[in-house]
């Protein structure tokens, strides 16, 4: 199934998606991405496009070029493991999605929101949720895309850092060999310590 380009056609409309939720460490990011008409029809004709996740690295390398250079209007925010520790990861998933939305230099007229619930607040537009929603439209997949390419390039820099997570190949997310890293060298401030870092551990904060 082709992906949708928009909802109104005349409508600033703000794609967003949030790419990390699952990971040991590292930020939770999200992208806001409002695509002009045309770019959003070519986009959703290509075939090219879809949930980041499904893409390689070079097409998603490759789309994020396009997609800065020629969208109305593109944010992208991270928020850190200490943020997710104090509020969680649900309500910081949402708050990088308002963020992003925030900071876009064209105003979103509405939001296309990818999942199946958000928290809104004063001066962001109306919402709407769509399950699976990468999948469905050009805005909120192309969102995808710069939310996971911000992100990857995020975790390349910690890896510099720590090169013993493998966070260059695993990006934080709970691999066998990050987590092996874990029990042999313990976390560090960029793990995320309300998560379980090992099978069967206690969370270390409330």
């Amino acid at each position: 199934m082709s992906l949708a380009p928009w909802i109104e056609k005349k409508r600033l409309e703000a794609g967003c998606d949030e790419a990390g939720r699952g990971c040991l460490a590292g930020p939770v990011t999200a992208a806001s991405v409002i695509l002009p008409p045309d770019f959003a029809l070519e986009l959703a004709s290509e075939g090219i496009l879809d949930d980041s996740k499904k893409l390689s690295k070079k097409v998603r390398d490759a789309l994020r070029i396009r997609i800065e250079n020629e969208a109305t209007a593109w944010a992208v925010c991270h928020i850190a493991p200490e943020e997710i520790d104090r509020i969680n990861i649900l309500q910081a998933s949402l708050k990088a999605m308002r963020e992003a939305t925030k900071k876009l230099r064209v105003p979103a007229e509405f939001m296309l929101i990818d999942g199946n619930r958000f928290v809104t607040e004063d001066g962001l537009p109306p919402h709407e949720c769509y399950i699976k929603g990468d999948g469905r439209f050009a805005s909120i997949a192309a969102a995808s895309v710069l939310a996971k390419t911000h992100r990857d390039e995020r975790m390349m820099t910690l890896h510099a850092q720590h090169p013993q997570y493998g966070w260059n190949t695993n990006a934080g997310y709970p691999t066998r060999a990050h987590r092996s890293a874990i029990a042999e060298t313990g976390i560090t401030d960029h793990h995320r310590k309300s998560f379980r870092q090992l099978p069967g551990q206690l969370i270390l904060i409330a």
